[in-house]
């Protein structure tokens, strides 16, 4: 005997308009910011052989989001513009430099250029000139806010983000960090208490669901059970912590832990869909089947 229920379309949808909602949120608290470069002391710098240490902090300016920089890095040569519109003399991008922009992937990869009036284009990617053939290089933020890796000024040669990527912090202890990481974002839905009439309880066997799961997204279920109607209901996943999820693909039937939810009479779901990390897409889900058996 099998329990079956339905997600309406909507839930999708509806998921999809909070991201949206919360993109346009989290966007409008970076432009409110000063700045998200951290001001620890040994957390704010960046090293060039030639021109010495870049402060990414003092100036107040700059802003990492999830896709582009803006404002400017201080150094002994004059700034390090991150970005046309957001130089210490306002907008540039209509003047002689044309419009350039240190841009971010969504999940902290960088690209693009930034400018120094002194020596010219500053490259955070391989790509952007003729390919990665002579120096495959690209700067990028890692999962805990580190900037990592280098960029490139014809002139003044590699600009180091961070002292791990120069043989070691022994000598020199310094990095730019921001609070801004790549993130997804979650929303679920519990459904309602199914009785499955077995009055000694019933075993939960397995859940499949339909729908649609673009790439770099995520399904997770958690199970509840009781012998009343009312509960207490305690959502918990694979190894029975409501820390972990049983997940799973559509139309992939799961095979659930025998122990955790047997001899129980009623039972609830928990679904949480997890976005990808640029926060554009959700799962849909449609139609979620729990197998059980008295």
């Amino acid at each position: 005997m099998r329990k079956k229920s339905f997600f309406k379309n909507s839930f999708g949808i509806a998921f999809l308009l909070v991201v949206a909602t919360l993109n346009i949120f989290i966007l409008a608290n970076v432009a409110e910011s000063a700045t998200n470069i951290s001001a620890t002391t040994t957390a704010h710098w960046a090293w060039n052989d030639l021109v010495g240490w870049m402060d990414f902090y003092n100036t107040q300016s700059i802003t990492v989001g999830p896709q582009n920089l803006t404002g400017y890095a201080s150094s002994s040569v004059g700034d390090i513009s991150l970005d046309c519109h957001t130089t210490r003399n306002g907008d540039i991008c209509s003047q002689g430099n044309g419009n350039y922009q240190v841009t971010n992937d969504f999940i902290g990869n960088l690209s693009g250029w930034g400018w120094n009036d002194q020596y010219g284009w500053i490259s955070f990617d391989c790509n952007n000139n003729s390919g990665c053939g002579q120096s495959n290089y690209r700067a990028y933020i890692d999962g805990g806010g580190n900037f990592q890796n280098y960029a490139w000024n014809d002139a003044m040669g590699w600009l180091s983000f961070n002292c791990d990527n120069v043989g070691g912090c022994a000598a020199s202890n310094f990095r730019v960090l921001s609070s801004w990481t790549a993130t997804t974002t979650t929303g679920y839905l519990d459904s309602s208490t199914y009785d499955t009439g077995a009055t000694n309880g019933a075993q939960l066997n397995s859940v499949l669901w339909r729908g649609n799961l673009p790439s770099g997204t995520a399904v997770r279920f958690q199970f509840a059970t009781s012998n009343a109607s009312s509960g207490p209901w305690t959502f918990v996943g694979a190894d029975g912590t409501s820390g972990t999820y049983y997940n799973t693909g559509p139309d992939l039937s799961l095979r659930l832990d025998y122990t955790l939810h047997n001899n129980r009479r009623y039972f609830r779901y928990r679904v949480t869909l997890v976005s990808d990390y640029a926060q554009q897409l959700t799962p849909r889900v449609d139609d979620v089947i729990v197998n059980w058996s008295p």
